[in-house]
């Protein structure tokens, strides 16, 4: 059977997320920081030899996407699934990245050239016109385009990636610990609440939401100067006003879990993506890794997370499938 199979990655955010959710992004400017993560989105493609819809199996979100995409696409004749090496729902940008996985595959299947950043904007307008996802853009761009990126959203958005070297690579891979609580999260609702508070101009929203894009420009001055101590320091500043925007964001398990990697040696720590459950990223102190990770492990499930170099990519063709699709800077 013709195939075509490619992936985008997940991420981890580091700080600004929800600074990229408009309308705080188009009137006060957002600025976020993350990276890529070898943990992956899959989407296959294949010529439809039987009947019924696209994205065919099991009614996931992720496939739900699937078939949204397919449907956009106006490809009667493919069906479409995706696959996640992720948890659902745990703070990873996974959705996103099925997005970026599904839409870049189907590009690919039909020769179509696209940009990065064409997929990540298609992509988010599949979630939110399609889907009614609430959601900014920074988890599609992190999926779309791979590496350790600062992003900053206003009228348009810029895109930077941080150079990352080997040894940069391997103190990230080592002291970046992330752990799944097994908490599902809604973060659609949340992200709705924190803009109506921002639109109702609540000062503690303002002021958490401003002082979170600035600790993000200092992210990624932090990360290209390979100081992790400081990235650890301003990650957990981060949290600080990240957990104020709304009641639904820290649980007592995040909390808790948070507490124990601080005392086993944690420089700083946060939930990820909109939170209220998900998964707890700590940066541990240089020698304390494995004491930071033993802690976390007590309340919560430890990820094998690597950074990952790379974004969407297709990674396999079968059979007569257009070859002449390419994603300039991927």
């Amino acid at each position: 059977m013709d195939a075509l199979v490619a992936r985008a990655p997940a991420r981890l955010d580091f700080g600004g997320g929800w600074t990229d959710v408009p309308p705080y992004s188009e009137e006060r400017g957002g600025c976020v920081c993350n990276v890529a993560i070898e943990l992956h989105a899959i989407a296959t493609v294949r010529a439809r030899v039987e009947r019924g819809g696209a994205g065919n199996g099991s009614r996931t979100p992720d496939n739900a996407l699937a078939i949204a995409a397919a449907r956009r696409a106006a490809m009667p004749g493919v069906s479409v699934t995706v696959q996640a090496e992720y948890p659902l729902g745990a703070g990873l940008g996974g959705s996103s990245a099925a997005g970026v996985a599904v839409l870049g595959a189907l590009a690919a299947w039909r020769g179509e050239e696209i940009t990065p950043s064409s997929l990540a904007e298609e992509s988010r307008r599949l979630e939110v016109e399609d889907l009614g996802i609430a959601g900014g853009r920074q988890d599609h761009y992190a999926a779309a385009i791979g590496g350790a990126l600062g992003l900053w959203f206003g009228g348009e958005v810029t895109a930077r990636r941080i150079r990352m070297s080997d040894d940069l690579m391997a103190a990230l891979n080592q002291r970046c610990i992330v752990a799944y609580t097994g908490q599902s999260r809604i973060s659609s609702n949340t992200i709705t609440a924190v803009m109506d508070a921002y639109r109702a101009r609540e000062p503690h929203v303002l002021s958490a939401l401003d002082r979170m894009r600035d600790l993000a420009v200092q992210m990624v001055a932090a990360l290209e100067s390979a100081d992790l101590d400081a990235l650890g320091q301003l990650v957990g500043e981060h949290w600080v006003h990240q957990r104020a925007l709304h009641p639904a964001i820290p649980t007592p398990l995040i909390d808790a879990v948070l507490a124990d990697a601080a005392a086993a040696g944690a420089i700083g720590g946060k939930a990820l993506g909109a939170s209220g459950g998900g998964c707890v990223l700590a940066i541990a102190a240089e020698g304390r890794e494995e004491d930071v990770r033993q802690a976390m492990a007590a309340r919560a499930q430890p990820l094998p997370v690597r950074m990952a170099r790379r974004g969407f990519h297709v990674v396999r063709r079968a059979g007569p499938v257009p070859t002449g699709a390419t994603v300039s800077g991927a």
